[in-house]
């Protein structure tokens, strides 16, 4: 999964209660597009190009995993909400909101519908100014300029005054419940990875992700399972055992807490109903042994996902071994996992049930779902 990128947005409004629409836009732009990390001061400047009311202008940094035509699209959306009146395009004119792209990183898009960085930075001093305040060293991708010497350079004389206002940072209501170690779980399909990378990369998590790709034995037992299914269980638990001791023994000093896509347990889990009764029996044993010496999670969450998504969701991520899974399997694998969860009396579980959601593609489905866990 890519990282989060960081894309700076101008907000100006010269129309009704200026201040309100633009934290309400602000609102809006934390729900469908990203983290609002920073805040520049709030500008009052004449009207630009036209004679109208003075702008109120400021400027934002948003975390963002959209393309830069998604953020586009609903900037566009949340201007329409705000009764953005757009009338004449040829001219200039009074507004209740205007949001603009102006960087995206270091990217340069030209297209019908976008051009980044926005050609507008270095000759507008409503722009600048507040760029100025969260960006001064962040360097003009095309001009090969700081922020802070385009200002100096500028040839822009209107007046621009800062203002007592402040814009109101979206409330975190979103947080994460802050533990050292936290597990996620789910079935086969179910999303874990993905969250869990997520969670590490907006919440400065410590990421374990299990190293399921690396095992000789995955593709042979989807083909014989009767045939690997001890020596594919065996080298899980040996992988899982190094990888969770090693890991949970080195302290990030850097990061808030540790997250993994999965719990050492879930080997138990699958053996049961991969192994034959001898089989079991043995692992069992060995399991237990080694199970004592590691360091269990502080909060455990299962991912619960309908059968027929996760389906849907193998055949999407097009893993050749995966794609003979039965339905009757993932069941299985289900109400193992729920058994094992109803037996622990002193781990913090949570169960969210993610069915019908897109968390990965979807905001409103990832902050829906943070706020379920920290119900």
């Amino acid at each position: 999964m890519d990282l989060p990128k960081t894309v700076t947005i101008a907000l100006g409004s010269n129309l009704g209660n200026r201040l309100q629409f633009m934290n309400i836009a602000l609102r809006r732009i934390h729900e469908e597009i990203g983290w609002v990390r920073e805040l520049s001061g709030v500008y009052e400047t004449p009207a630009w190009g036209f004679e109208g009311n003075t702008f109120l202008n400021a400027c934002i940094l948003v975390s963002t995993r959209l393309s830069p035509d998604l953020v586009l699209k609903n900037l566009l959306k949340i201007e329409t909400e705000l009764k953005r009146d757009r009338g004449d395009k040829s001219a200039y004119q009074n507004r209740t909101i205007d949001l603009d792209i102006l960087l995206f990183e270091e990217e340069i898009i030209t297209s019908e519908k976008l051009t980044i960085p926005h050609p507008g930075i270095s000759t507008r001093n409503f722009v600048l100014f507040p760029l100025r305040d969260i960006a001064a060293n962040e360097i003009h991708p095309i001009l090969k300029k700081r922020i802070s010497e385009l200002l100096k350079e500028s040839s822009d004389n209107s007046k621009v005054e800062l203002t007592r206002l402040k814009l109101e940072k979206p409330i975190q209501t979103y947080s994460f419940p802050q533990r050292n170690y936290i597990a996620v779980e789910g079935n086969i399909g179910a999303g874990k990875t993905s969250f869990s990378t997520m969670i590490s990369q907006d919440f400065n998590a410590k990421l374990i992700l299990e190293r399921f790709k690396d095992n000789p034995f995955l593709p042979k037992f989807y083909e014989n399972k009767e045939r690997y299914a001890f020596p594919l269980e065996m080298s899980f638990l040996a992988d899982r055992y190094q990888q969770l001791s090693d890991d949970l023994a080195q302290y990030d000093l850097f990061r808030d807490f540790v997250i993994s896509d999965y719990d050492v347990f879930k080997s138990l889990i699958f053996a049961q109903i991969t192994l034959q009764k001898e089989e079991y029996s043995l692992y069992h044993k060995l399991f237990h042994l080694m199970y004592k010496e590691l360091v269990k999670p502080e909060l455990y969450i299962y991912l619960y996902q309908s059968t027929d998504r996760l389906l849907e969701n193998i055949k999407k991520r097009g893993r050749d071994y995966e794609q003979n899974i039965q339905a009757e399997y993932l069941s299985k694998i289900n109400q193992s996992y729920l058994n094992f969860i109803k037996t622990q009396k002193n781990m913090q579980v949570k169960i969210v049930d993610i069915s019908g959601m897109d968390f990965v593609n979807n905001r409103h489905d990832y902050l829906q779902l943070l706020d379920k866990i920290n119900q």
